[in-house]
């Protein structure tokens, strides 16, 4: 006979039997001891905690607690340290290739959202366009402009997708965005990018102020 504890996981309570639970716990030592170093780990491990919630709804289907079983299914879904870390050497190394495969034909993304990093009102447009794989959102947004010219039919469809559509505030969001696997190899990825964009805004932010400072001085 199992006990059952009662857990917090992404937000989300669960009840969860005491072998699942160990399991659990293992996996994510593993996974914050893999992260430590890194400068997102806790942004890493609050978007792995999220996606896991994710996955035991899913699986739960009217069942009230997480058994070993579904626990073993998310981690195989997720991956573990030991199989990303080859994968993620591979991936590198073929990036240039998989991105240049993926700039033709038309991917639906997995879910629309709002791209609140390349936007210029709202980010609906480049929302959309990942949504319908256009690689350039500049086709969407003349598409908008022309509706707007042609009677202004496209203002009200822009009211209601900014509406309707959440915004892609999380790592697992903007993966889902563009229809990428939702796991641990990519959520890392996906944050340790971001941090790596912001740390460069801020430099060339910085450059910029420096410039302007010793021009007023000259």
């Amino acid at each position: 006979m199992n006990k059952i504890l009662h857990i917090n996981v992404g937000g989300y309570p669960f009840s969860i039997d005491d072998i699942a639970y160990e399991k659990l716990d293992t996996y994510l030592l593993s996974l914050r001891n893999h992260f430590e170093k890194s400068e997102g780990c806790k942004e890493i491990m609050q978007d792995i905690e999220s996606r896991i919630a994710e996955l035991f709804l899913e699986k739960l289907s009217g069942r009230s607690i997480v058994s070993p079983e579904i626990v073993q299914q998310t981690i195989e879904i997720m991956g573990t340290p030991e199989v990303f870390g080859a994968e993620w050497a591979n991936t590198e190394t073929n990036s240039g290739q998989d991105k240049t495969s993926a700039e033709w034909g038309i991917k639906t993304g997995k879910r629309l959202f709002r791209d609140p990093y390349d936007s210029k009102i709202a980010g609906v447009c480049s929302g959309l366009a990942h949504y319908l794989g256009i690689q350039d959102v500049v086709w969407v947004r003349l598409a908008f402009g022309f509706g707007v010219l042609a009677g202004g039919f496209t203002i009200p469809l822009y009211a209601i997708l900014w509406v309707a559509t959440s915004e892609a505030s999380s790592p697992s969001d903007r993966l889902a965005m563009k229809g990428e696997p939702i796991n641990v190899q990519n959520i890392a990825r996906k944050v340790e990018e971001e941090i790596d964009n912001l740390t460069d805004r801020f430099e060339n932010w910085n450059e910029k102020r420096k410039f302007r400072k010793k021009k007023w001085r000259s």
